[in-house]
């Protein structure tokens, strides 16, 4: 835009090294190249002749003569009292053509591994358009966030020189301490804060423990319906993967031993608490004899907990973790603040066995070197006031309150169609789609985001990608009358797509 800032604020790179002859036209060329190479914009605007020849080190009739070349070539624009601009339509930019001399004509392809990502393997960005109620997933609703008491903290914590530097690779002592003591009240967790690792957030954490468990060959066993983001660091690990059932008791542990019979298997991941995406709990005597058959395995199993969403428990008490009964030190504990303040935030943590809670952190210290002191420092701060705490039980008495005003609507619009799975907890209802309308699922998800509400569908879940007859009805980001209202555009997208099928 004519107008802008100029380029003055930084050093402008002209490249001369190739120039030849008068010095005004080596500039005019470099200028030229820069905008070929889309460096320099239409319709941005250049330095003045006197600070651009300071920072070449020529005299000021230099740029000039360098400008009304350009100028007259139709690469410029001069606007009296305004200064000299890019042109908008020239040359190279009007016919389309690229490339400068510093630019190669034919990239030399390299020799990379195999990176790309299988189905749902990358999770979808969030879907933004005015009037859209989002139904998708177990987001948590950020405008309930305690912004005011957040930006207080986070005030006070960057005005410390020392949340500025380099910082401990485990995480600021603080928070690794406040995390420690609510995992021991909260959780049954015995965890010394100093073997407690804080990452940008539970991806983060497993990504660390893929890298420094996981061998090319090692056969890594996932849940067959789960989060697909966290079997794909397993798999870029170098890991293949093998998907064990759930059902209404959690991980069929008779399945995984049956696979193990098969070969070693190096780890298991699992969702144990809320099984994401079913939420269903995985049952007590399931979780024996998994810490059991973790043990006898050889090598032994380790067995990767994420516990992504363990305060949102509404019925009775929510389950001890795998952790807190871990007899031979073979479960890695994952955790995620993400659910209870904001995903933005970036903060997960994870506690390990020792030795590989060490080779974890040699990994962060040397791909990522810390995570942020100052955001840190302030989350740390609101569990020392007790204001996280407070606010875990706004968000638990708010969200047991839509999940049941979801329960609710399903119900009354949709109880002939959806069969819901009853669960305890959580931030999501898993739903059965019934026939005949089961075969149309991914059909009548996409007329409902035409009419305005967003619901997962069942292959978003499941390692192929194929169609399956469920839907994943997040509550916990909508308010109760947003609720009632995406029920209601639910059932009209089902009547028009029954309509349209007829």
């Amino acid at each position: 835009m004519k107008g802008a800032r100029p380029l003055s604020r930084w050093q402008l790179t002209v490249d001369l090294t190739d120039g030849e002859g008068p010095v005004y036209l080596a500039i005019a060329q470099a200028l030229s190249d820069a905008i070929r190479a889309g460096r320099l914009a239409p319709e941005e605007r250049l330095p003045g002749a006197r600070s651009l020849a300071a920072e070449l080190g020529v005299h000021r009739n230099t740029i000039v003569a360098a400008y009304d070349e350009l100028v007259a070539q139709g690469w410029l624009e001069a606007l009296p009292a305004r200064g000299t601009f890019v042109a908008a339509r020239a040359p190279t930019v009007l016919e389309g053509r690229g490339g400068s001399r510093s630019t190669p004509r034919r990239a030399i392809p390299l020799a990379l591994p195999d990176l790309s990502l299988g189905p749902n393997e990358r999770e979808p960005g969030p879907v933004r358009r005015r009037g859209l109620i989002a139904m998708d997933g177990g987001t948590p609703d950020l405008r309930l966030a305690p912004t005011t008491a957040m930006a207080r903290a986070y005030r006070r914590a960057v005005r410390s020189p020392e949340h500025l530097a380099y910082g401990d690779a485990r995480g600021h002592p603080r928070l690794r301490a406040a995390l420690a003591t609510m995992l021991a009240q909260a959780r049954g967790l015995a965890v010394d804060a100093n073997g407690l690792l804080v990452t940008r957030g539970s991806q983060s954490a497993l990504d660390l423990v893929a890298r420094a468990l996981v061998r090319p060959g090692d056969r890594v066993a996932v849940e067959a319906l789960g989060y697909a983001p966290a079997r794909a660091v397993f798999r870029m690990a170098g890991a293949t993967l093998v998907p064990i059932p759930v059902d209404a008791h959690g991980l069929d542990v008779e399945a995984l031993g049956r696979a193990l019979a098969d070969g070693p298997i190096r780890a298991v991941y699992l969702t144990p608490h809320h099984h994401y995406p079913t939420t269903v709990t995985l049952s007590p005597w399931r979780r024996e004899e998994l810490l059991r058959l973790a043990a006898r395995a050889r090598p032994p199993m380790v067995l990767i907990e994420d516990d992504y969403d363990h305060e949102f428990h509404y019925r009775g008490r929510p389950i001890v973790p795998l952790k807190a009964r871990d007899p031979h030190g073979l479960v890695v504990y994952v955790g995620t603040l993400s659910k209870l303040l904001a995903p933005g935030l970036r903060l997960g943590y994870a506690v390990a066995p020792p030795e590989l809670a060490a080779a974890m952190l040699t990994i962060r210290e040397l791909s990522d070197r810390q995570g942020d002191p100052a955001i840190e420092a302030a989350v740390a701060e609101l569990f020392e006031d007790g204001e996280l705490q407070r606010h875990a039980r706004r968000m638990k008495k708010a969200y047991a309150e839509r999940r049941d005003v979801l329960l609710t609507a399903l119900a009354d619009e949709l109880g002939d169609v959806l069969d819901v799975t009853p669960s305890a907890g959580g931030m999501a209802l898993w739903t059965t789609v019934r026939s005949p309308w089961a075969a149309h699922t991914e059909a009548w998800a996409a007329r409902a985001v035409e009419l305005g509400v967003r619901v997962a569908t069942g292959r978003e879940f499941g390692l192929d990608g194929a169609p399956l007859p469920h839907f994943r009805i997040g509550f916990a980001m909508a308010s109760p009358d947003e609720l009632r209202l995406g029920v209601k555009r639910l059932r009209r997208a089902l009547a028009y797509f029954d309509t349209h099928r007829r």
